[in-house]
């Protein structure tokens, strides 16, 4: 059962991620891109890794498409801007594709699993759950970069809505 859930997770995944890329309509696109992390955090789950699934939904499925949203709407799609084919660079792409191919074969033919080691041992995850382990490991080791990343995402969330009320200003 738990393959058959796997190979639809992956399988819808895929599927919305290439109706995302082709689709014509912008908010369309979105919509895809949700469905597929919606897909992803369930795929989160089925892993018993519920803190990723939660912050997946929080933070791609919330705030990464809603920004998304907010440029679409911002940069105002009137008309489709139609380019030609390139139907003389098909060759060239498939070339380069399976030379990507080769490329990650040989890289990921000595791939061996790492062993665990220090607080996150398989152990330690079972007895106290990944979003303890991560909040104290973050909060203990990393307390000055997690102060900083949150200041600097402040600053720019604050210079983005200045920008956005200079131009409005500007336009009015």
């Amino acid at each position: 059962m738990e393959k058959v859930l796997f190979g639809y997770l992956c399988i819808a995944m895929l599927g919305s991620a290439l109706l995302a890329v082709f689709s014509r309509n912008a908010v369309k696109a979105v919509l895809w891109v949700l469905v597929m992390f919606l897909h992803q955090a369930v795929l989160f789950l089925t892993l018993q890794a519920e803190f990723l699934a939660v912050v997946q939904i929080i933070v791609y499925a919330g705030a990464v498409l809603v920004l998304f949203l907010f440029v679409v709407y911002m940069i105002n799609l009137r008309e489709e801007v139609r380019l030609p084919n390139f139907v003389s660079s098909y060759p060239w792409a498939f070339i380069a594709a399976f030379g990507l191919l080769v490329l990650s074969v040989a890289g990921l033919s000595g791939y061996r699993t790492a062993r665990a080691a220090g607080v996150l041992t398989p152990e330690a995850l079972l007895r106290y759950g990944h979003a303890r382990i991560l909040g104290e490991h973050l909060f203990r080791e990393h307390f000055l970069a997690f102060e900083v990343a949150g200041v600097l995402l402040l600053v720019a969330v604050l210079g983005a809505v200045v920008l956005v009320r200079r131009i409005r200003e500007g336009a009015i």
